[in-house]
């Protein structure tokens, strides 16, 4: 794609300075059109695929009337929001109440562009992919209180409150999980960690199974991740039965669709991320040495890191489904007083792992000393 555009561009005789700056403007155009395109698809394939898990989970067949299967009732439901009126309370702050949801699904969206989706295709290949990750996502909880207080709905503030509580509070065990696998490839590169985990011991490389302290930091990362996205059982800013709806009670139209598309792509980015760092990202189970034309090899990449990740963000609507909401008091125990510890066990064991044995993992020991 980068060669097609400069060709193209390179053919209007413009200053070198200036073409170089019009093939950069357009290769961002180009790929944010991209991602977006397929994050709008994915985000409204997951609420069907979400209704369809609840309906099989209660007995029911879920949306089956508009197009095969019921296929289209997100089309539907999103011609449905954006034909609704959009209302702004009398006495909000205007501007912080418009601003917020287009902050929240921007934040949501950007957070697709370092994730490495195979070998050769990903939107930008930065060296510090996690730690953009980390730092853009949490801009969430600003744009989210930005709503609550910006609404001048007691119930909204509350919820606001709530999950930034939440938020800001599981990011630690998070960001600790993350760096206790980080630091066995000893880069932040979303590519470079995933390459880490490739060779011939199929899925063996994978850093959930590179020693004790990985495995447990990827379900301490799972785990803090569906409290991150608001899913429940931690669904404590949007508790219906306590505080309506929470900070996005007073949202109505395709401000409300916004917050609810920007929880989905959430649930994809954190998905992705524990495919990435832990479960062995786009490499091909078993196979990753069988020669094959570079296409296809891409296409079956990209075909296996969806896999992965879809197979994650299934796990988290069929928990959705299945357990109830926890108090407020139990959410944060369970964070302070459960995760954070542990990730930090996790974390320290991690270290020492890395120090003595220099990365190796259990396979790989167990092989040597089956080979001696």
């Amino acid at each position: 794609m980068t060669e097609l555009i400069s060709r193209i561009v390179g053919g209007l005789n413009t200053p070198v300075f200036l073409t170089r700056f019009l093939v950069t403007v357009l290769i961002m155009l180009v790929s944010g059109a991209i991602v977006l395109g397929i994050s709008l698809l994915y985000e409204g394939l997951a609420t069907y695929a979400e209704r369809k898990v609840a309906g099989d989970i209660q007995a029911r067949i879920g949306p089956n009337r508009v197009g095969p299967y019921g296929l289209l009732q997100f089309v539907a439901d999103g011609v449905k929001l954006l034909l609704k009126e959009d209302i702004i309370p009398f006495y909000a702050d205007k501007w912080l109440f418009i601003l917020a949801p287009y902050i929240v699904f921007t934040v949501s969206f950007a957070a697709f562009v370092p994730l490495s989706y195979s070998d050769h295709i990903a939107v930008a290949n930065l060296n510090v992919g996690v730690l953009y990750i980390i730092a853009i996502s949490s801009v969430v909880s600003m744009a989210i209180l930005m709503g609550a207080w910006g609404s001048n709905n007691k119930w909204s503030l509350f919820g606001g409150m709530r999950a930034v509580a939440q938020i800001v509070s599981y990011e630690i065990p998070i960001v600790l999980s993350l760096l206790a696998a980080i630091i066995l490839p000893a880069s932040m590169n979303m590519r470079d960690i995933i390459v880490y985990q490739g060779g011939g011991l199929g899925i063996f490389r994978w850093l959930v199974f590179n020693n004790p302290f990985t495995f447990l930091a990827f379900f301490v990362y799972f785990i803090a991740a569906i409290a991150e996205v608001n899913r429940t059982p931690f669904d404590i800013p949007e508790a219906e039965s306590e505080i309506v709806a929470g900070y996005h009670t007073e949202y109505t139209g395709m401000r409300f669709a916004f917050f609810f598309m920007a929880e989905y792509g959430d649930m994809f980015v954190v998905s992705a991320i524990a495919t990435t760092l832990f479960l062995g990202g786009w490499h091909l189970p078993f196979i990753g040495g069988i020669s094959m034309p570079l296409w296809l090899r891409d296409v079956l990449q990209v075909a296996v890191f969806f896999m992965k990740v879809f197979v994650l963000i299934y796990l988290m609507m069929w928990i959705r489904w299945t357990l109830p909401r926890l108090r407020v008091d139990q959410l944060m125990e369970l964070c302070w007083k459960y995760l954070t510890p542990i990730a930090f066990f996790n974390l320290i064991g991690a270290s020492v792992w890395v120090l003595l044995l220099h990365g190796r993992g259990i396979y790989d020991i167990i092989a040597r000393i089956i080979v001696h």
